[in-house]
């Protein structure tokens, strides 16, 4: 059974299930997830949709259908005792889930653990008494959990698995139907449908100014899955051509991208790998930031920066995140070739520090390992 809550968990949940059956063909995978995993093979018991979002008062309010997802999850464990769960982030869903199905005897994996060095630290507790073994994607989180008493294998970065190989930038322009020699700016406002609220409307003001200063910029929006037309409606706002739309293709308009305006999250990893020059905004309702910023235990957000382990790209959070702020960081990374050099060149030693492809394939083994061991000992 693997249990994911959001898109970036469903996409590597999904490269986990398609290693899992090519290692053991006969596999029946059960989920809680998205449309990827269920390409994958997975027989959904639900879909997450409309159940992810950010923010302490709007998680509140969908606590009745998520507990109805958890109740239906737990009986189908019941019922059916997989040989192994697998948590995938969503902590404060899996938290419960996994503590539920470990009380059935099931042994736990949690992969892509959540941020506990980060914030709420007191969390680590918890994840030594639920999990058999913590699978970790950034080399920095091993020694962490190590140190806690928690068993945990380092296994890399799962977007290194499902990158697309670099491609000419001038045959990816054009056949995105972008303009050649003008400056591209791509605009990745999150994935879930209450990001994108709250962060493009800044965006696309921040666009406004960055065209008052660069009048042949091209504006470029990687859409996510579930995000509807009347949440971009935003882009409506600036003037001139309007902001070309993709659903999906984020990698290649951060492989053509002159610099990108993204919201803190995955994509800072993605934008890196490719080596993009970003600009980093967040913002949460003003009441979830009041009461959850003394619970941050990490002077820096983007994960980019966290595996630097300096800030090697601005960070524009909660109020510093202004439409001026925003425009005059990307105009300087545009028009300043010396600083997007210096950035290109940083990003690039954060891509090395993330280690080599073959991360969903490690967790795979190490979920089918701790799956036989469980049925050898009479764990399920």
């Amino acid at each position: 059974m693997i249990s994911c809550g959001e898109p970036s968990g469903d996409l590597y949940a999904a490269e986990l299930a398609r290693r899992i059956r090519a290692h053991e063909p006969g596999a029946t995978i059960t989920a809680f997830g998205g449309e990827r995993l269920k390409a994958a093979g997975a027989s959904l018991l639900g879909d997450f949709s409309g159940l992810s979002v950010t923010g302490l008062l709007e998680v509140a309010r969908l606590l009745p259908r998520t507990y109805a997802m958890y109740r239906r999850l737990v009986a189908a464990a019941r019922r059916d005792r997989p040989d192994v769960l697998v948590a995938v982030d969503f902590p404060d869903f899996n938290f419960r889930l996994a503590a539920a199905i470990k009380r059935l005897g099931v042994p736990i994996v949690y992969y892509i653990s959540p941020q506990l060095w980060a914030w709420r630290p007191g969390r680590m507790k918890t994840m030594r008494a639920l999990a058999d073994r913590v699978l970790v994607i950034f080399p920095f989180e091993e020694q962490i959990y190590r140190d806690a008493g928690v068993p945990v294998q380092w296994v890399g970065h799962p977007l290194l698995d499902v990158m697309p190989p670099p491609q000419p930038k001038d045959a990816l322009v054009a056949r995105m139907g972008l303009p050649a020699a003008a400056p591209i700016v791509t605009l990745l406002p999150g994935s879930r449908p209450n990001e994108v609220r709250a962060i493009l409307p800044g965006l696309a003001a921040a666009a406004g100014r960055v065209r008052a200063g660069l009048p042949d910029v091209q504006f470029a929006v990687a859409r996510a899955p579930h995000i509807s037309d009347d949440l971009l409606a935003p882009l409506n706002s600036i003037r001139g051509a309007r902001p070309v739309v993709f659903d999906g293709h984020a990698d290649e308009l951060l492989q053509v991208a002159d610099v990108a305006l993204v919201a803190s999250g995955t994509v800072t990893v993605q934008a890196a790998l490719h080596e993009c020059p970003m600009v980093v905004v967040y913002r949460l309702s003003p009441l979830t930031y009041k009461l959850g910023r003394p619970f941050v235990r990490v002077s820096t957000f983007a994960m980019a920066n966290l595996v630097a382990g300096s800030r090697v790209v601005p960070e524009l959070i909660q109020n510093d995140f202004t439409p001026e702020r925003v425009a005059a960081e990307a105009l300087d990374i545009v028009t300043n070739r010396a600083r997007a050099a210096r950035m290109r060149e940083d990003l690039r030693k954060v891509r090395l520090r993330l280690g080599t492809p073959g991360a969903s394939d490690r967790a795979a083994q190490a979920v089918l390992d701790v799956a036989r061991h469980g049925r050898a000992t009479g764990l399920r």
